[in-house]
């Protein structure tokens, strides 16, 4: 199975819907909080160029937002 990361921030309902949304399905996922970890904010910004959180990445692949859809 495909590591999957989830870059968040407090006060981000979308974050943690993400977050209710994986571990209801029984994923297991790593968070990173981009406002207490300042790595993973650079991380975030550099590596898969994206300014927004949820930021979720499942391998290879980077989503950004929460859409049940995708």
């Amino acid at each position: 199975m495909k590591e999957i990361t989830i870059y968040t921030q407090p006060d981000c309902p979308p974050c943690e819907i993400t977050k209710r949304f994986l571990s209801e399905y029984s994923f297991s996922f790593t968070t990173k909080d981009i406002k207490k970890d300042q790595k993973a904010r650079n991380e975030l910004i550099n590596k898969y160029q994206s300014f927004s959180t949820p930021t979720i990445v499942i391998g290879e692949e980077v989503i950004t937002g929460f859409d049940l859809e995708r």
